[in-house]
């Protein structure tokens, strides 16, 4: 999605010939230089005027630049100024998830139209290669005499028409829900960047632009006091992913995901929220070591990344399933839009299943980098 993409093609702190040895300085040219794309990303979002390819730019680039000082600022906190530091990361955190809304409508919306298309029969879509090695090793029956169809293949193109006759009326529904909701969303951010509350937020990462309120704790070294915060939240960030079901994921289409994922709102929410925990913390860890990229030039890495979109794809599914989900809820909808809405739900939940699966193949090589770090 356009976020992942700028999350892993976003530059990291900027490496001077002579690294910086204090912790202010190594913090400073880093969260100056996050300041900076910020302000940037603003002064583009005032310019660009009715060009909404522009502006969704820009407010992209905003949520990614106030994401990485709301990070830094939270891994970090014990070297800086904690009353400062707590109140601009609230009202940061505040401003990025105000911006998503819009554009996590937006994507979601274009993700469940384009699932339903290709559920519907109206682009034909090949097996996933687990599924096509699982039907090789099978003999395929007869065809019976006269050209005569079977019962199964009667019920399969039964099923096949409720999902055609169901999916477009699934699809306007789903159309008429997520646009209201991305045009209350798009309201909110409109609001949200001409309220006072937004200048002064913009104003203080001016300030940061060219100052930065450090704590008694970072006079000294930089290796003595940065590592060790840095530790801190990759420490919180392995031991959540031990309570992940790693070793359930690594079998492919086991259904967990679509078992819970049938279950009441609270139960899928449950089995879900692990996993957009460490999505969390995971993103705060690679933040933490952009900070660390001029003491520990090879601190990031593509694994990393890697990682962080696999997660961002699990919860790009689950909320789909989610939107899916709430739709099935509206009241009198016909039965086969009902119909459509339901096998959407469990589609998405199967992408979520896939997202595990892949996650728990890309995750060793990531925490054994993680292990040589700093």
């Amino acid at each position: 999605m356009p976020d992942a993409a700028a999350e892993a093609g976003d530059p990291t702190a900027p490496q001077g010939p002579t690294p910086p040895a204090g912790t202010g300085e190594v913090l400073a040219v880093y969260l100056h230089a996050r300041a900076g794309d910020f302000l940037r990303s603003l002064r583009l979002y005032e310019e660009s005027g009715a060009d909404t390819a522009a502006v969704a730019d820009a407010a992209r680039s905003l949520r990614t630049a106030s994401r990485r000082i709301s990070g830094t600022l939270h891994t970090f906190r014990p070297l800086l100024d904690p009353v400062w530091a707590d109140g601009l990361r609230t009202e940061l955190a505040w401003l990025s998830t105000t911006l998503a809304q819009e554009h996590a409508c937006t994507s979601r919306l274009t993700r469940l139209l384009d699932a339903l298309t290709r559920l519907s029969g109206a682009a034909p879509t090949p097996l996933p290669a687990a599924r096509n090695e699982a039907a090789a090793r099978h003999v395929l029956p007869a065809e019976p005499p006269h050209g005569e169809p079977t019962a199964t293949a009667t019920t399969t193109a039964s099923r096949a028409g409720a999902l055609t006759v169901g999916a477009t009326r699934a699809g306007a529904l789903l159309e008429r829900q997520l646009t209201l909701a991305r045009t209350r969303a798009h309201s909110a951010a409109l609001q949200a960047l001409g309220s006072a509350r937004f200048h002064a937020v913009a104003d203080a990462v001016a300030v940061l632009a060219s100052e930065l309120p450090l704590g008694p704790v970072a006079t000294a070294r930089a290796e003595d006091s940065l590592f060790p915060a840095a530790e801190t939240t990759e420490r919180r960030l392995l031991e959540a992913v031990t309570t992940l079901p790693l070793s359930r994921a690594g079998h492919p289409y086991n259904a967990d995901a679509l078992v819970y994922g049938l279950a009441p709102a609270p139960a899928e929410e449950a089995q879900d929220a692990p996993w957009h925990q460490v999505r969390r913390l995971l993103r705060l860890h690679r933040y933490a070591l952009e900070v660390l990229v001029p003491l520990r030039p090879n601190a990031t890495a593509d694994v990393l990344a890697r990682a962080g979109r696999l997660l961002d794809r699990h919860r790009d599914a689950a909320e789909a399933a989610e939107a899916a989900a709430a739709a099935a809820r509206t009241p009198r909808i016909s039965p086969a839009t009902a119909y459509a809405l339901g096998v959407l739900h469990a589609d998405q939940r199967h992408e979520v299943e896939a997202a595990r699966f892949a996650f728990q193949d890309v995750w060793p090589g990531a925490v054994a980098l993680s292990a040589r770090l700093p």
